[in-house]
């Protein structure tokens, strides 16, 4: 269901009036690009933080037997992360794998620990890592489940989450180990042609792999979820009390989860901090712009102004919701590829879209959390 429209209307104007409050938690909105890594990093920045952005998160994919990244991929996170500071943003890397290479034994999350700790030992700017890309889709993980039809995916991810956060910490205890980030909805259903878990189902296991280790320090300080809606015309006040899927209007659902799942261990449950780490509407590309991208596109996509509505609506609710200190957009500016996703308030080439304007507004207006 939808929020009713009178609520909609007074989030979006609590984001209009400012959302300041003394002595609170800071809630920021950033972007997911990559391009300061491939390109000119001082530009990429500076194009992040003239979009009103206060984080970039970066990339960093761990394969098979890579103990640390390569010289060359160090290279690049340092100098973006040094281009990140100097554009008054933070810089966050999510370091993960494809499921053709997932740390699946105990050799493998040793090598992936490694890796991400030699990161935050050679990158001084990072306050925070993400470990892992949805992990409940098999796009990212496999097994997803076992002989039996037994979660696999979540008890294993467990295993690596609780392994890396220990490297972390060993390299710069002060980093935050941000966790999972999980995909919004899944089957849970084994015999499906393409196997996943739904982020609640996943976060049950995930808490019940907790509990069987007798761990006693967490595994994350704060949980990462990718709350996109299911297609781009579907709005971020849309709930679903009847279903495995969590979005950003979900949040008490996804905290009382949180609640229950870790209650009595040494996990932070329902005050755990929440980041939205992928959010993204795919908007139409103007005939104008067509020659800057390629293919075809997947979905359907909308209007700018309706980009505009949503992110606004996205920014008030998550700014409003006690423990999320973090909303990502997917991404600065477009893929060019049309099969990727047009979820920028940037086109391809970095100029505006219509909608750019009033997001940035309302980032801005809420530089602190107005409900914390």
């Amino acid at each position: 269901m939808r929020l009713p429209l009178l609520v909609v209307v007074m989030l979006v104007a609590v984001v209009a009036a400012g959302c300041g409050s003394a002595g609170q938690p800071r809630f920021r909105v950033g972007a997911v690009e990559d391009a300061a890594k491939a390109g000119d990093a001082n530009a990429a920045m500076q194009l992040a933080a003239a979009s009103g952005f206060s984080v970039v998160v970066l990339s960093s994919v761990w394969t098979r037997g890579a103990a640390a990244p390569s010289p060359d991929e160090l290279a690049a996170l340092q100098r973006a992360s040094i281009a990140a500071d100097g554009a008054d943003i933070e810089p966050i890397v999510a370091v993960y794998s494809f499921s053709s290479n997932t740390p699946d034994d105990q050799a493998d999350r040793d090598q992936f620990a490694s890796y991400t700790a030699a990161v935050v030992r050679a990158v001084p700017q990072l306050k925070a890592v993400i470990v892992g890309n949805e992990p409940n889709l098999n796009l990212f993980w496999l097994p997803q489940y076992d002989a039996a039809g037994g979660d696999a995916a979540a008890a294993a991810f467990e295993a690596l989450l609780a392994r890396t956060y220990d490297a972390v910490k060993e390299a710069r205890h002060s980093v935050e180990v941000i966790g999972a980030g999980l995909a919004a909805r899944g089957s849970d259903d084994p015999s499906a042609p393409r196997q996943t878990h739904s982020p609640t189902r996943f976060l049950l296991d995930l808490a019940a792999a907790y509990r069987a280790s007798n761990r006693q320090q967490p595994i994350m300080d704060a949980l990462s979820i990718h709350p996109y809606g299911e297609t781009p015309e579907v709005p971020p006040t849309l709930t679903h009390p009847h279903s495995t899927t969590i979005g950003i209007a979900d949040y008490d659902k996804l905290r009382d989860l949180l609640r229950s799942s870790f209650a009595g261990t040494h996990q932070q449950g329902d005050d755990l901090p929440i980041v939205y780490g992928e959010y993204g509407v795919e908007t139409t590309i103007p005939a104008a712009k067509a020659h800057l991208y390629t293919g075809s596109e997947l979905v359907d996509a909308v209007s700018e102004r309706t980009q505009a509505t949503y992110y606004r609506e996205a920014v008030a609710l998550a700014a409003c919701q006690p423990t999320v200190q973090l909303l990502l957009f997917f991404h600065v500016q477009d893929e060019s590829r049309l099969e990727g996703l047009q979820s920028g308030t940037r086109y391809a080439d970095g100029s505006a879209k219509s909608s750019l304007p009033a997001v940035r507004s309302a980032i801005r207006a809420c530089a602190h959390s107005c409900c914390h």
